[in-house]
């Protein structure tokens, strides 16, 4: 099972391995909040610049964040992770719950074998 949270949503028991995706560790985030953190599994700081956190542009950010992740060794790293059978739970720091970098890795992992773990 994966899912996701704001880093500033309480922990609880049914997060399993609370795995940080942002390149920036969140303000006034506590470092035992989470158990990972998975920086290198973030968009690249110039998409990151690029989306602005923009709904207007979630698809063009989707589609050239993917790209990234199918060359990244963090990406197929977190793909084992959620193939282990244990819960995971995304955490990232941005507002929109809908348009942010963990629903797009969320969307990834699931086309990428990730569904029903």
């Amino acid at each position: 099972m994966i899912r996701m949270k704001r880093a500033w949503d309480e922990p609880d028991a049914e997060d399993g391995l609370r795995i940080l995706v942002d390149r920036l560790w969140p303000r006034g985030m506590k470092r035992e909040k989470i158990d990972l953190w998975m920086k290198e599994v973030a968009p690249s700081p110039e998409l990151r610049k690029w989306f602005g956190h923009d709904p207007a542009r979630w698809e063009e950010f989707r589609s050239r964040y993917f790209a990234e992740l199918e060359h990244s060794g963090a990406a197929r790293e977190l793909l084992l992770l959620v193939g282990s059978d244990r819960k995971i739970t995304l955490i990232y720091a941005a507002s929109d719950r809908e348009h942010n970098n963990a629903a797009a890795l969320l969307e990834y992992i699931l086309e990428h074998g990730g569904a029903g773990k």
